[in-house]
């Protein structure tokens, strides 16, 4: 692996065990609204959409007589409690976290889930302050579809796309952040481990956590 000079961080399923929450969210909202047998792949289209398309994706394909934005805010009521007091950081999070601070190497965080969500479960877990950034959606309403956030992030650290480790959990993120140029390592979580033979074939690495992660940065910076 190349010089590692900066490092973008996922959230969702990467730093916080949280994907399980945007599972039941998605099917409890849609039973509010009296959907009450939703297709049973519903959460993986959804994981890959930004949240506005996500609202749309709700409103369309169930009839739904909400506007985007009432959508939207919904979603953030039903999952904000878990961010503020419930969803915890994956393990070594804070020992991937050292390391990196311990050699310099600055670090930020691009996401696909809301910025006031974002930033509560960081502030709750003692380490926003550790971030340079957190780019969300609402900074590149595109998505991770796009490269826009992940270069955005590079200028933010400073380093060019080549110099950069991404991490993700992600099949499509990952695949995003490859044809930008990134170094990528794809990091274990239960709802994206079916896309693993893909992110095993594209990515820098594979890892079944944040342990495994470490060990290779501390080798790549020997």
């Amino acid at each position: 692996m190349r010089k590692i000079k900066g490092v973008i961080f996922d959230l969702d399923g990467t730093l916080i065990d949280s994907m399980t929450v945007w599972c039941r969210v998605d099917r409890e909202f849609l039973a509010e609204n009296g959907v009450t047998d939703p297709p049973a792949d519903i959460s993986e289209k959804i994981k890959k959409m930004t949240v506005e398309q996500a609202a749309d994706h709700f409103i369309t394909r169930f009839g739904l007589s909400c506007t985007q934005e009432q959508v939207i805010r919904r979603i953030e009521e039903l999952v904000r409690v878990q961010y503020e007091e419930r969803i915890p950081l994956k393990p070594h999070v804070m020992e991937l976290l050292s390391l990196l601070d311990s050699r310099g190497i600055p670090y930020g965080i691009a996401t696909a889930t809301y910025r006031s969500l974002a930033e509560a479960v960081l502030r709750r877990c003692g380490i926003i302050g550790r971030f340079r950034f957190i780019l969300a959606d609402s900074d590149y309403p595109q998505g991770k579809r796009f490269p826009d956030i992940f270069l955005g992030a590079a200028e933010r650290l400073g380093a060019e796309p080549g110099e950069i480790l991404v991490i993700e959990d992600s099949l499509h993120c990952i695949e995003t952040a490859v044809s930008a140029g990134f170094m990528t390592v794809g990091v274990y979580d239960e709802l994206s481990d079916c896309d693993r033979a893909d992110i095993e074939r594209i990515a820098d690495g594979y890892f079944p956590s944040l342990a495994e992660v470490i060990t290779m940065i501390s080798e790549a910076l020997i």
